[in-house]
């Protein structure tokens, strides 16, 4: 098998009238990127190049797509002059940026069976140990759990308040 060698010549793409006619008119459809590129009869990077040697080339996209949205436009507003309420949503929508109001009522109507409830419950117990915080404390002040102390806030009282008990009449108070 021997190998054939295919001749190959870059293209010269430069900006004439028919390949700005063609970008133009690519442009005006709606077409973007590659897709523009392959309408107008050019690679993507064909048209990559094309855009920075000569922003002539830029100028007829960006025209194109200009003029396209500006036909579609009184293309609409056409439609919701001529009374197509769904037209002039979509013109109020895009166009104006205007945004319907939307209210939302939720209302929720359901009965509680306690028994169901309980069973459900009874379901996801976790069986473990129950401990009393009562009978945690030891005589000295300490916990069974972890040993620190624990101090009573009676022991503990700021010189400004009154002893428990005493009404607050009877209390002097220390300046």
């Amino acid at each position: 098998m021997t190998f054939q060698s295919l001749p190959y010549e870059p293209r010269r793409i430069e900006a004439t009238e028919k390949n700005l006619e063609l970008i133009y008119d690519a442009a005006r459809k709606g077409l973007k990127g590659d897709a523009l590129a392959y309408a107008a009869g050019m690679t993507p990077q064909e048209y990559r190049r094309l855009i920075q040697l000569d922003p002539i080339a830029e100028y007829a996209e960006y025209k194109g797509r200009a003029e396209g949205e500006a036909e579609m436009a009184a293309v609409l507003r056409t439609a919701a002059l001529a009374g197509d309420s769904k037209a002039a949503l979509e013109m109020l929508k895009h166009a104006h940026g205007w945004v319907a109001k939307q209210a939302v009522s939720v209302e929720v109507n359901q009965t509680i069976s306690i028994t169901a409830a309980l069973q459900e419950a009874q379901q996801r117990v976790i069986e473990g140990q129950i401990i009393d915080a009562n009978d945690g404390i030891f005589a000295g002040g300490r916990t069974a759990l972890d040993g620190d102390a624990v101090e009573s806030s009676a022991e503990k009282r700021s010189a400004g308040l009154r002893q428990i008990s005493v009404p607050v009449e009877e209390t002097e108070y220390a300046p």
